[in-house]
């Protein structure tokens, strides 16, 4: 029987996008995502709690989150999650869930439309902007 690993996540950019490229070239950029939870207690006092996700997108994808993320913007982020474990500095065990992104959305839009370069006309308008993953054979 086939699995399913699938995450879905929208929330706000907690840093600043970090790209670095691979030894074979791939571009790789990681981001971290908060979300909120809002809820009223029993005892009527209202609390919220901020979960925190780590963000993993490769290749195109990885360019246009770069180019185009900043601490703060609101994101969907689409991908599946992944597990990694390795051993620290101080020789303790260490454990990362992170979300391997195979589409981001980015669902603000700070300030007006840049310039495409080359350009004379400003960048079309939209309220979102898509980028989907697209693995390289």
């Amino acid at each position: 029987m086939a699995g399913l690993n699938k995450i879905m996540v929208i929330g706000n950019t907690g840093t600043d996008p970090e790209m670095r490229y691979t030894a074979t070239g791939s571009a790789m950029t990681t981001f971290r995502i908060a979300t909120n939870y809002t809820y009223t207690t029993p005892e009527g006092d209202r609390r919220e709690e901020t979960e925190w996700f780590s963000v993993v997108t490769w290749g195109r994808l990885a360019e246009q989150c770069n180019l185009y993320l900043q601490k703060g913007r609101r994101v969907y982020v689409e991908g599946r999650l992944r597990s990694r474990s390795w051993e620290g500095a101080d020789g303790q065990r260490r454990f990362r869930n992170e979300i391997l992104a195979e589409r981001v959305l980015f669902l603000d839009r700070p300030g007006a439309a840049p310039l495409l370069e080359g350009s004379e006309e400003p960048a079309q308008e939209s309220e979102e902007e898509e980028f989907t993953f697209e693995p390289e054979e």
